[in-house]
């Protein structure tokens, strides 16, 4: 009867078999849900569209290379067997021209060009000048002969080796190269010589300063959720309603506030100068000290939300029973109180974190050339250097560290994310 109430639709008949009301109730249970799949579905497919297949095409693209093997197909065939320690013979320098000859327009040979200028310096010009010169007819190895006096380096065996390592469609390459390391002409992986270590370096300023700026998140963030979980309901909600209007305010526009107040002339300088605190203004602008106070702004509320969330469903009485039992108000504090707001702590953490490792316009604006972020060179690798691939690849690196990331938290913490 419950049933039958709680499913209007499925009222059997009167006189029918059982067997015929529990087929109804399954009906009227199968169209309840798959009403409220339909409802969801505009969801998922904005998930599906915004977030899964750009990410998912941002991975593909991190081992993508499609520039060789689309462009030199013979030549690639040309160099099955090469032994890739001296110049390949007369039929790979004609198979070359063969396949540059067969280009669509200038612009492949532009993006195989480019490719090729990522692993040999100068590849650029010797490819762009043999597209300029076809056509190039003859025996093979006349072919050859008139490549070598148009410029001797294609005598040289790294560009050869470059093409056969990069004749495969998809590479680990790019990811490598994301963390310092490279594959040598035979395939081999190692680290990248010194003087071209770049991203190793990069990766841990990136992880130093978004773990600063959590540090002071949280030093600043505690004690500032602890007072508004302590306070009556209105107070608080009034008090944070002020945390909330920087949260709601354009980000750009507060880092354009900070460069006003930062600046040698600016507020906070002639402030301390106004108060005795120093005699000379303080660099605070375009450095690692600016990026860290405008970041600590920008995401103090991250860190605020969840404290306040967890605090408010700590009991005070724990802590007045701690101090009546002999606990001093202090040690009661950080034993009783303290381990209660863990997973706030955890939460806040690691929200400030992730946000932080991939934060961009901030250190653009307000830090030096040695305060810039991963983010930093995925945007330079995206518009200036036009390398695809590489910026993928750190798009992956990022992604993969906020995985592993979350994967600890949820390991350790054994809670969800939550706001509040």
């Amino acid at each position: 009867m419950q049933a039958t109430l709680a499913h209007p639709h499925a009222i059997a008949p009167e006189g029918s078999p059982p067997g015929a009301l529990r087929q109804a109730l399954a009906r009227a249970e199968s169209r309840r849900k798959w009403r409220a799949f339909a409802l969801t579905l505009p969801l998922l497919v904005f998930l599906l569209l915004t977030l899964l297949v750009p990410i998912a095409a941002l991975l593909q693209r991190a081992v993508e290379n499609p520039e060789v093997a689309n462009a030199l197909p013979a030549t690639m065939r040309a160099l099955d067997g090469w032994d890739r320690k001296d110049a390949p013979g007369a039929p790979a320098y004609a198979a070359l021209v063969q396949d540059l000859a067969r280009l669509p327009d200038s612009s492949d040979a532009g993006a195989l060009a480019r490719r090729l200028n990522t692993e040999v310096p100068g590849a650029r010009s010797l490819i762009m000048g043999a597209y300029r010169a076809l056509p190039v007819a003859g025996t093979p190895e006349a072919i050859r002969a008139q490549l070598l006096d148009k410029d001797p380096r294609w005598a040289d065996a790294p560009l050869w080796q470059a093409i056969a390592k990069n004749g495969a469609r998809w590479t680990p390459d790019y990811l490598l190269a994301s963390v310092d390391l490279q594959r040598d002409a035979l395939g081999h992986i190692e680290r990248m010589p010194e003087e071209q270590r770049a991203f190793g370096g990069i990766l841990l300023r990136t992880f130093h300063i978004s773990l600063v700026v959590t540090l002071v998140c949280l030093l600043l963030g505690y004690p500032l959720a602890w007072w508004l979980a302590t306070l009556p309901a209105r107070p608080a909600n009034v008090l944070m309603i002020l945390v909330l209007v920087p949260f709601w305010t354009s980000i750009l526009v507060r880092v354009a506030a900070w460069i006003v107040l930062l600046q040698s002339e600016g507020l906070v300088n002639r402030g301390l100068m106004g108060l005795g605190v120093i005699e000379q203004p303080l660099a605070l602008l375009f450095n690692r000290t600016g990026v860290v106070i405008a970041m600590v702004h920008i995401l103090l509320p991250f860190m605020i939300l969840p404290l306040y969330s967890v605090m408010k469903s700590v009991p005070p009485t724990y802590l007045r029973a701690a101090v009546s039992l002999g606990s001093s108000p202090v040690a009661a504090f950080f034993r009783v109180y303290v381990p209660q707001t863990y997973p706030g702590i955890g939460a806040g953490a690691l929200l400030v974190f992730i946000l932080a490792i991939g934060y961009y316009v901030t250190p653009a604006l307000l830090g030096g050339a040695d305060d810039q972020m991963l983010s930093y060179y995925i945007a330079r690798y995206t518009n200036v250097e036009v390398n695809w691939g590489m910026a993928c690849a750190l798009g992956a690196l990022l992604l993969a560290a906020t995985l592993v990331l979350y994967g600890v938290y949820r390991r350790f913490g054994k809670a969800e994310l939550s706001l509040g």
